[in-house]
């Protein structure tokens, strides 16, 4: 498993509580993908996690935008976003 940067802990902590997934934040790999053999996340999952996003970081993400597939590919794509965009 690759080591995960203070801001992946972070987001991951957000998952768990936000999903209230049944694993510890420490145990996901920040490369792992966030949806189907991954983590298995969905649709419905995404939208909570947008809007806790949006909540706790001041990041909008938005499904128009061209790279969500790609923000939203694995945790550490999504704590890098966060890092760039957000206002909190």
């Amino acid at each position: 498993m690759t080591a995960q940067s203070p801001i992946e802990q972070e987001v991951a902590q957000l998952l768990v509580e936000t999903l209230k997934l049944k694993v510890s934040a420490a145990i996901i790999d920040p490369v792992q993908p966030l949806f189907g053999d991954g983590l298995g996340l969905d649709s419905i999952d995404a939208l909570e996690l947008a809007l806790a996003i949006s909540k706790t970081y001041g990041y909008q993400l938005k499904s128009s935008d061209p790279d969500i597939k790609v923000i939203f590919s694995s945790l550490r794509a999504l704590a890098e976003a966060i890092e760039k965009n957000r206002t909190k």
